[in-house]
C-alpha cells in the first residue's frame, strides 16, 4: 500500500503519539552498532555475568561493535572467566587485560568461578596471563576513530584511573587523559548511589573513582545502586530448560544460596550495559549535575549544563527485568 506524504505524515503522528517508547526503541535499533570495551570485576558479584550476557546479545543483534573485555579485579580467575563466557558467545580472542599495578583482588565467595573454569572450555587459566589493561585500552582507543567508543565500567575504577594517568608511549604519542578525549564518546559507569551514598565499586577504590569521576573528560551515565537493585533477573533463565550455558549454570548455583535473591538477583551491571548500548529511554530517566565524591561516598549537584547524568525510573523496572532477562537466555555459538 501506498500513502500520500500528507497521510503518510498524519499516519506517523498518529502512531508517535500512540507508541511512542516502541517507534524510539525501533529507531535506536537502526543505527551503526556501538563500539564498547566493558570493564568488569566479575567475581565479587555475579549479576556481572549477566552484563556479559546482554553485551553478547546485543552484539549479536548487530546493535554493539564489542572491542574488549577487560578485568580491573587482579583475581586469578577474573580473566578465565571473560575468556570462558567470550568463547561460548562465539567471541574468541576477544582482547582482555588485567591491572598490573596496586588493585583489588577479590574473588566470589560462592566459588561460581571455579564452577565454570572446571565445566568449560577457555584458553587464558590465569588472570595474570593476560596483558596490561592499560596497555590494552590505549591499543584499542588508538585504532578507533574519534568520539566513537563507549567505555562501559561495572566494577573498580582503577583501570580507568590508571589510564587517565600513562604518558605517551610507543602506542601513542598522547597521554592517557588526551587518548581518552579524543576518541571516548561517552562513559557509562553502574558506581555510586544517588542523590547521595555509598556504593561498593566507588569504596573499594575511592582514590581511583575520585580520580575518574572529577577528571574524566567525556560524558559520564552512572546507573546508580538504587537502579539494579529492584531490577531482579534471574529465575526465568534457569526455569528455561532448553538452555544450557554457562550464564545459566551461574545463577542457578548462586540464587539458592541466598534469602535475598529468592525473587531474582538484583541487576545493577546489566544496567549500564544496556543503556550504553540502547541509550536510556525508553528504559529510563536522566538527571543531569555532576557527582560530589567525598572520600569513598558521593553526594550530587545539579546542573543543568553539567557533565554528569544518572539513571531515574520511566520504564516500570519488572518490565526492564523481563527485558534483560531475555538477553540473558541467548544461546552460545
Amino acid at each position: 500500500m501506498r500513502f500520500s506524504f500528507k497521510i503518510r505524515s498524519a499516519y506517523t503522528f498518529f502512531f508517535l503519539a500512540l507508541f511512542p517508547a516502541t517507534f524510539s526503541v525501533q529507531a535506536q535499533h537502526k543505527q551503526k552498532p556501538v563500539p564498547v570495551i566493558l570493564d568488569t570485576d566479575i567475581g565479587p558479584d555475579y549479576d556481572d555475568v549477566g552484563a556479559m550476557a546482554v553485551l553478547h546479545a546485543l552484539s549479536d543483534r548487530g546493535e554493539a561493535r564489542p572491542l574488549a573485555v577487560i578485568s580491573c579485579n587482579k583475581n586469578e580467575l577474573t580473566v578465565p572467566t571473560i575468556d570462558i563466557l567470550n568463547t561460548y558467545f562465539g567471541r574468541l580472542g576477544l582482547p582482555s587485560g588485567v591491572p598490573k599495578g596496586k588493585a583489588a583482588d577479590i574473588g566470589a565467595p560462592q566459588k561460581w568461578p571455579e564452577m565454570l573454569v572446571g565445566k568449560y572450555p577457555h584458553k587464558i587459566n590465569k588472570s595474570s596471563e593476560a596483558p596490561d589493561a592499560v596497555e590494552t585500552y590505549r591499543k584499542i582507543l588508538t585504532s578507533q576513530p574519534d568520539k566513537s567508543v563507549t567505555i562501559v565500567t561495572i566494577g573498580f575504577l582503577t583501570n580507568l584511573a590508571d589510564l587517565l594517568n600513562s604518558g605517551p608511549d610507543k602506542i601513542s604519542p598522547l597521554s592517557g587523559k588526551l587518548l581518552v578525549k579524543q576518541k571516548v564518546k561517552q562513559l557509562v559507569s553502574m558506581a555510586g548511589a544517588f542523590p547521595s551514598g555509598r556504593e561498593y565499586n566507588v569504596h573499594i577504590d575511592s582514590l581511583s573513582s575520585e580520580k575518574v569521576f572529577t577528571q574524566w573528560p567525556s560524558p559520564i551515565i552512572f546507573s546508580g545502586v538504587e537502579i539494579g537493585k529492584q531490577i531482579k533477573t534471574g529465575l526465568r533463565v534457569i526455569a528455561n530448560k532448553k538452555l544450557k550455558s554457562p550464564v545459566k549454570d551461574v545463577f542457578a548455583m548462586t540464587i539458592p544460596m541466598s534469602k535475598e535473591d529468592a525473587e531474582g538477583r538484583m541487576s545493577w551491571d546489566q544496567t549500564a550495559v544496556l543503556v550504553a548500548i540502547r541509550g536510556t529511554k525508553p528504559y529510563f530517566s536522566q538527571k543531569r549535575g555532576r557527582i560530589i565524591m567525598k572520600g569513598g561516598n558521593n553526594a550530587w549537584q545539579d546542573d543543568p549544563e553539567g557533565p554528569h547524568t544518572y539513571l531515574t525510573e520511566l520504564m516500570p523496572f519488572p518490565k526492564v527485568a523481563e527485558l534483560i532477562e531475555s538477553f540473558m537466555q541467548t544461546p552460545g555459538k
